[in-house]
């Protein structure tokens, strides 16, 4: 007997994220481990689950992912998508609930480049007249 599974992939910034869900009883594992324990933060905890309070379908699947590159955060941001688009998979009709909240939205910032002849990015080395 096979589960139905259903897969998402998730990036932001520099991050990657894997997701399947499979129906079962609401466990979130993030590289073996608790969510919980692995994000540190509540707000990035909350953050992932978002998309399942959105469509109210919190306890209703068992969530793997697997996740890297980046930090913390960029890693929760990256499970959120990732959540969100398995979740169209599962029913086309969450849709409009999660286009709405902005969780399909892939945030495309990334961090800039260092530019030649100075110390940063944006940032000049200071100007003296003499």
């Amino acid at each position: 007997m096979s589960k139905t599974v259903y897969t998402g992939t998730g990036r932001r910034k520099s991050s990657v994220a894997r997701v399947r869900l499979t129906p079962g009883k609401g466990s979130i594992l993030v590289n073996g481990r608790d969510f919980k324990d692995y994000l540190c933060r509540d707000t990035l905890a909350t953050d992932v689950t978002q998309p399942l309070k959105t469509v109210e379908a919190k306890d209703k699947y068992d969530i793997i992912v697997n996740v890297n590159g980046g930090g913390l955060t960029g890693q929760a941001g990256a499970i959120r998508l990732g959540i969100s688009r398995a979740l169209l998979q599962v029913d086309s009709d969450f849709r409009p609930s999660l286009k709405a909240a902005g969780f399909l939205t892939r945030d495309a910032r990334k961090v800039e480049r260092k530019k030649y002849g100075q110390p940063g990015a944006r940032k000049r080395f200071q100007f003296s007249k003499r």
